[in-house]
């Protein structure tokens, strides 16, 4: 299980390798929001995203020979360039399994990190799983999950602890921090990471409408699921259902969901990018639309929003900045 201890290992490995994304602030965002915000962009991160944390804490975590047979990861785009990046920095193969819908910007991204790619095809139910598990037996791989790992989970923590020592600089001692999440690999570190060095601030998760499993199981307190897999521009958090590993430390750690539609993301990317001089993908972008559009169900006077990743096609981003005209 993860826990601070995890995370504080992990930032020791990830120093020197990950990068220490700013704390950035507007007044224009913040007349929007009705208050103050401030933007942790992990698309400055390499790969684009945050998950890159995650990938090289699993990777460098592993012992030397395990780690020369080769690694596998499921995901859209994000966890895969990640783990594709860590794991050419180790010299070692990457097996990456995506959905053929995932944006074409990040399965050329993957293999260029030098993965091999498999594709399969989420709407018509194919399974990753069955795929992954005929490629671990037949190499050796070991798989390394996209939110459900605990070495995932403390490399996403160490998001937290630098939120957590750049609102300390600022004299920021209360704040909800909204996380785009997906499965809740990245919530629930940065939720572990507050817990121990900001215990002023609230964790809210931040999902799109219509995939919003971990605002609906936080409500019912079980694991809730999603009725479809696809269908949704956030493509980076679309995910069947919160953790294993993760809802327990969201239960107990973080406050009440909130989702986003499609055009609020997108009129936050031509924000973030207007205002900040970011590139957001809509799913990296949901945590902001929720400060900026959904100020009735914030109550802190400071928000502090993840912009989870940029990896985002060219005509999508377009589609976004029209929303400016």
């Amino acid at each position: 299980m993860s826990d601070i201890t995890m995370i504080r290992a992990a930032a020791k490995r990830l120093k020197g390798y990950a990068r220490r994304t700013p704390l950035l602030s507007s007044p224009f965002l913040d007349e929007i929001a009705g208050r103050r915000i401030f933007v942790k962009p992990e698309c400055l991160q390499h790969t684009g995203s945050f998950k890159y944390r995650g990938g090289r804490s699993a990777v460098s975590a592993l012992d030397d020979e395990t780690r020369s047979k080769g690694v596998l990861a499921f995901s859209s785009g994000n966890h895969a360039q990640g783990v594709a990046l860590a794991a050419q920095q180790f010299g070692v193969p990457a097996v990456i399994i995506m959905p053929k819908d995932a944006p074409a910007i990040k399965i050329d991204n993957t293999r260029a990190f030098g993965a091999e790619v498999v594709l399969y095809d989420r709407a018509e139910g194919e399974s990753r799983e069955a795929l992954g598990d005929a490629l671990q037996s037949e190499r050796g791989l070991t798989l390394i999950r996209p939110y459900d790992e605990p070495q995932v989970i403390a490399g996403q923590g160490t998001c937290g602890l630098e939120i957590a020592e750049q609102a300390a600089e600022l004299g920021i001692e209360e704040a909800e921090v909204l996380v785009c999440c997906g499965g809740g690999g990245f919530t629930s570190g940065i939720a572990l990471a507050c817990e121990a060095d900001a215990p002023g601030f609230k964790v809210r998760p931040v999902e799109p409408e219509g995939f919003d499993d971990v605002k609906r199981s936080l409500l019912s307190g079980h694991i809730e699921t999603n009725n479809q897999m696809a269908g949704n521009i956030c493509d980076a958090i679309l995910t069947p259902a919160p953790g294993q590993i993760t809802f327990p430390i969201l239960k107990r750690l973080a406050g009440p969901g909130i989702a986003v539609s499609e055009e609020e993301c997108l009129l936050t990317m031509a924000h973030a990018f207007e205002r900040l001089k970011l590139v957001a993908e809509p799913g990296g972008a949901a945590a902001l639309a929720a400060a900026l559009f959904h100020k009735c169900e914030i109550d802190a006077e400071t928000v502090i929003c993840t912009i989870s990743g940029g990896n985002v096609d060219a005509a999508m981003f377009q589609r976004a900045l029209e929303k400016l005209e």
